[in-house]
């Protein structure tokens, strides 16, 4: 941490972040009633029109479909008694809570649109680039897309969970430099502030380690949305490995866009290094087919930029085949990598532990040079 912290929200400014993904929390939209925050939210749109007016490109990850939904409808729990409540509230409410959004973008001569995306869309990479391209013709045409998961189809299985990984995922589409998860709460404490008085409030994040990651709290203030703090800090994970700054601040003030930029006050996660479009895909992705272990020679030789080898490896875990993504996982079971398997997991077992001049003996045929090799490999 650095004492001087009066520059860190300067850098989701117009000034120095072309394209910003900012996203709203179902409990800053939506009341506990079920009713839209008609007030509070056209204070938000008009901050988005001022950054708008100075020349930045903003996308809008928004949740509350669901909540609006089940008011209307009248569900139990806030419409998540059941898959099938959830999936009838968001299809009810997506349609009203995209029409608030672009009669308030509308009010400041702003076109607005709507993007509804599943899990499916920016994991599997040719409708990844779909999303990316489309994403980047409406910013490019001075459009703010309005940017939702797909709840009316989504399952447990093929769902984002929460809209801070979603809004991660939409900034890496978008090249995006910076995004904002303005939320029910201000930013990542040393302990859970509702529990502990001493608490305190961490400004920025230079690495996001496992001593950063053990303070996340994975409740949420309100109990109306999906995410928690383990959510936003995966969510800073993604964006970082994009090359995006992210910050967490409080949503519950008037204005609280302009409030944050002005006042700086919130966390804020700044990227170690921006790995290629490519590679922060593979690092953005929510979903592996398995992970190949390694013995700590091997964890040191990707720390070099080398590929793995099956020398390093002591155990494969999961079913997969040559191209699938899996984790590399280093002792003490640190997630240490993401990447491209050169192999299907069964030839993969065989040979793990063995030297590169044994491979073709033990499988029959030409070994291909690494396991994963490190060009579609990215650490974590």
């Amino acid at each position: 941490m650095v004492a001087d912290l009066s520059q860190d929200s300067a850098r989701f400014s117009p000034a120095q972040c072309a394209r910003l993904i900012v996203k709203v929390g179902s409990a800053l939209l939506v009341d506990p009633d079920g009713a839209i925050r008609g007030r509070w939210l056209g204070t938000l749109v008009k901050d988005i029109a001022a950054a708008h007016k100075a020349g930045q490109q903003v996308a809008i990850v928004s949740s509350g479909a669901i909540a609006l939904g089940a008011r209307r409808l009248k569900l139990p729990k806030g419409g998540r008694a059941s898959l099938e409540d959830a999936q009838a509230a968001a299809a009810t409410g997506q349609i009203a809570l995209s029409q608030v959004w672009a009669d308030l973008l509308a009010a400041h001569g702003i076109i607005a649109a709507q993007m509804l995306v599943t899990l499916d869309d920016l994991e599997d990479r040719r409708r990844y680039l779909n999303a990316s391209a489309t994403l980047d013709r409406l910013l490019t045409l001075g459009v703010v897309p309005v940017i939702n998961e797909n709840d009316s189809v989504a399952t447990a299985e093929i769902r984002f969970g929460d809209n801070d990984r979603l809004a991660a995922r939409v900034a890496q589409a978008a090249g995006a430099q910076g995004v904002i998860l303005l939320s029910d709460v201000d930013g990542l404490y040393t302990a859970n502030p509702g529990h502990d008085p001493d608490a305190t409030l961490i400004p920025r994040v230079e690495k996001l380690d496992a001593r950063i990651m053990a303070m996340a709290d994975g409740r949420t203030a309100s109990g109306m949305g999906s995410g928690g703090m383990v959510s936003k800090l995966e969510a800073a994970r993604i964006a970082n490995s994009a090359g995006a700054a992210l910050a967490i601040a409080t949503g519950k003030n008037d204005h609280a866009l302009k409030r944050y930029l002005d006042s700086s006050h919130g966390t804020v996660f700044l990227p170690e290094r921006h790995a290629g479009a490519r590679k922060a895909w593979l690092a953005g992705r929510l979903r592996v087919k398995g992970s190949i272990h390694i013995d700590a020679g091997a964890a040191a030789a990707l720390g070099k930029g080398k590929s793995l080898l099956a020398a390093g490896a002591t155990s494969v875990q999961g079913s997969f085949e040559r191209g699938d993504v899996i984790d590399v996982i280093g002792p003490g079971e640190q997630r240490l990598a993401r990447g491209l398997s050169e192999y299907d997991s069964a030839d993969a077992a065989k040979i793990i532990g063995r030297r590169s001049d044994a491979l073709e003996t033990i499988l029959g045929y030409a070994p291909r040079t690494a396991l994963v090799h490190r060009d579609h490999m990215v650490i974590l």
